[in-house]
């Protein structure tokens, strides 16, 4: 059987997908986006760590993080984020009716078990990732233009004079080749 390990290092940036269970369209559901928002917020007060970009699309979300000098856990918060979010969507909605497997080990049928990182290699990967992110509505059709989509930090980023209002648009913008074959 094949170990998977993940690549750890303390003060990093680090790009994350996390899927919900069986792709479940989850945060459809106002109030789904809105209880994650809340919850990443009370793990980021808890065990600090930066939000340098996200997209919350229906069945999944990316997200850009810095981590503070001399720490690496991310799964700890990721961990933390998830089983937040389940308790409260449980308390508020009910259990989910989760598989025997999952049943077993006391889960629910929220989140897929695994995430996927990505270490930020260096400024050109970062902005890659970043205009990943927030292209990611477009290229799912959700919406026609990135400045559209209400759960990301586009708007943000146009503030901080990164983007152009009307960026994405017109016209697919340049990503890497990794990106036509991501999700």
């Amino acid at each position: 059987m094949r170990t998977y390990k993940r690549f750890k290092v303390e003060g990093a940036s680090y790009f994350f997908t996390v899927v919900t269970h069986e792709r479940r369209r989850l945060s459809e559901d106002p109030d789904a986006v809105a209880l994650l928002t809340w919850v990443i917020a009370d793990v980021q007060r808890r065990h600090p760590f930066e939000v340098e970009a996200h997209v919350i699309l229906p069945d999944h979300l990316h997200v850009l993080w810095q981590l503070p000098d001399g720490d690496a856990d991310y799964p700890k918060r990721w961990r933390l984020i998830k089983e937040g979010f389940t308790k409260k969507w449980v308390k508020r909605h009910g259990p989910t009716n989760p598989n025997p497997s999952r049943r077993a080990k006391g889960e629910q049928s929220i989140w897929q078990r695994r995430y996927w990182e990505h270490m930020i290699r260096d400024d050109r990967d970062f902005d890659a990732h970043l205009d990943y992110i927030h292209h990611n509505p477009v290229r799912h059709g959700l919406v026609r233009a990135p400045r559209d989509w209400p759960f990301s930090s586009f708007q943000a980023w146009i503030e901080r004079g990164a983007y152009e209002p009307h960026w994405g648009t017109d016209e697919m913008p340049p990503l890497p080749s990794w990106a036509m074959r991501a999700e």
